[in-house]
Formats: structure tokens, C-alpha cells, sequence
């Protein structure tokens, strides 16, 4: 029977948990901002990370951009606080990307309630007009 949960899977939740500890503690960096880790791939091989990352008030990649160029700056520091706090043969090396499915989520969500108040109007309206027929 397979395991449920592999290696790859608990090295992302260990260094999801530790990098939002990190980054909030040991980043002094004004550029940075309040950041929300969304989501960590690991490779299969344990040696590479992509870390999903969001940005309050960032809207977009552009404006983004900065901020994501000081965490990937910042990589080797994070990655050798987190070896120093673990037993693991390797450390991934780290990269960040923004996350846009959060904003992209929003939007679709806005669309959505558009078109149910658009479908609620439409609705209302053909209500009203077969009232006046009666």
C-alpha cells in the first residue's frame, strides 16, 4: 500500500511552516512587505523548491516583482537557516514566484456575482411584466 503522504509532500509543509516563521523574523527588508506563503513544490529529488508567495496589497506580478526579487536574493540566507535548523541530508534550494490564482480567484468570483446579479435582474424583470398581463 502506498503512503498517503511522500517524502517530497512533508519537506514542503516542513519548509512552508519554517520559511513563514523566517520571513516574518529574520527579513528586515522594507521591500518585502507582509508576505503569505500560498503553496511549496518540492522536486522528487529533494533538491529544488518553488514557494508560492502573496503580497498584501499587491495586485499583479509587476508590482510584485520587487519584493520577489529580494526573497530570491535572500534564498541562500533562508536556506541556511533551515539547514541549520534540520537533520536533512540536503537543503532545497529556494525559489520564489507570485502567486496570482488568489487574484485570479477574486475575479472569477466578481464575474460570477455579476452574472447571478445580472440573471436575478433579468428574472425580476420578466416577473414584473407577466404581473402586468394578469
Amino acid at each position: 500500500m502506498a503512503r498517503e503522504f511522500g517524502r517530497p509532500q512533508r519537506v514542503a509543509d516542513f519548509l512552508r511552516k519554517e520559511l513563514s516563521q523566517l520571513i516574518q523574523q529574520e527579513i528586515r527588508d522594507p521591500r518585502v512587505g507582509m508576505v503569505s506563503l500560498t503553496d511549496v513544490e518540492v522536486s522528487r529529488d529533494l533538491t529544488h523548491a518553488r514557494i508560492y508567495i502573496t503580497i498584501l496589497g499587491c495586485d499583479d506580478a509587476d508590482s510584485a516583482k520587487e519584493s520577489v526579487k529580494v526573497l530570491n536574493g535572500a534564498a541562500g540566507f533562508l536556506r541556511s537557516l533551515i539547514a541549520k535548523s534540520t537533520t536533512m541530508r540536503t537543503t532545497p534550494s529556494l525559489r520564489f514566484f507570485f502567486d496570482e490564482s488568489v487574484i485570479r480567484g477574486s475575479h472569477l468570483s466578481a464575474l460570477i456575482d455579476k452574472a447571478v446579479g445580472s440573471q436575478e435582474q433579468i428574472s425580476d424583470s420578466q416577473a414584473d411584466s407577466s404581473d402586468d398581463k394578469d
